[in-house]
């Protein structure tokens, strides 16, 4: 599967606005989140990254004072500590990440984005709104002329993804560190997602998490010379 292969919606860009208001209760979360939380996002978080992205990593949904306060995907909460020095690591960013969307970080190759845009109560999104964001994630990748890589962090960003390519979950079940090869120039990698819940139980441990990436860095090669 290409980008060119994939089917993109008509009513979707790659990006949601900022007021996006497809789902009443997410619109709804938000007004009462621009209240409380004035100086806050409070809107559709953006992707991040670069638009030559060869590696795609799909979250579930903004924190609540993570991506929803900031308005940079896995910024400024525990997952983006994670996240972010572990991409540091293998070489798909450049700068310090200081948990600010003004810090100067970088993505090289690389582009961060979300099964749903907006924030939902309770970190849970409704299946209707993973289904109303689909449009978002499908036209995110068909944006993204060199993908080749995507890392699903979680099942929900697994299952959407599939979804969104138009293949059967089915065939690919959804296992921490699998790989599934869905066409010859198209790879999905499997993630627990990297929230403190899962790190402070040993769900998902540093070491577990960077042999992910290490096999990312396998298919797609070695990371840029710095300069």
């Amino acid at each position: 599967m290409s980008r060119d292969e994939i089917s993109l919606p008509a009513s979707y860009a790659p990006e949601a606005p900022r007021d996006c208001a497809r789902c009443d209760r997410l619109v709804a979360f938000r007004t009462a989140n621009k209240s409380a939380y004035p100086a806050w996002f409070n809107g559709a978080v953006p992707s991040f990254g670069s638009s030559d992205a060869k590696l795609l990593i799909v979250g579930l949904a903004p924190g609540l004072k993570g991506a929803n306060r900031t308005g940079r995907p896995f910024t400024g909460d525990y997952a983006g500590d994670l996240l972010y020095s572990t991409l540091s690591a293998f070489g798909f960013s450049t700068g310090t990440y200081e948990a600010r969307p003004d810090d100067g970080l970088k993505l090289v190759g690389c582009m961060i984005s979300n099964a749903v845009r907006c924030v939902p109560p309770q970190n849970k999104p409704l299946p209707s709104e993973i289904a109303e964001c689909r449009g978002f994630l499908i036209s995110r990748m068909g944006a993204l002329p060199n993908l080749r890589a995507i890392l699903v962090l979680g099942r929900i960003a697994h299952d959407q993804t599939l979804t969104a390519l138009g293949q059967r979950k089915a065939l690919y079940g959804f296992r921490h560190g699998a790989r599934h090869d869905l066409s010859p120039h198209l790879a999905m990698f499997d993630s627990l997602h990297c929230s403190r819940l899962n790190t402070n139980t040993k769900r998902l441990t540093t070491e577990m998490f960077h042999a992910v990436f290490k096999d990312i860095r396998d298919l797609l090669g070695p990371a840029p010379t710095k300069r």
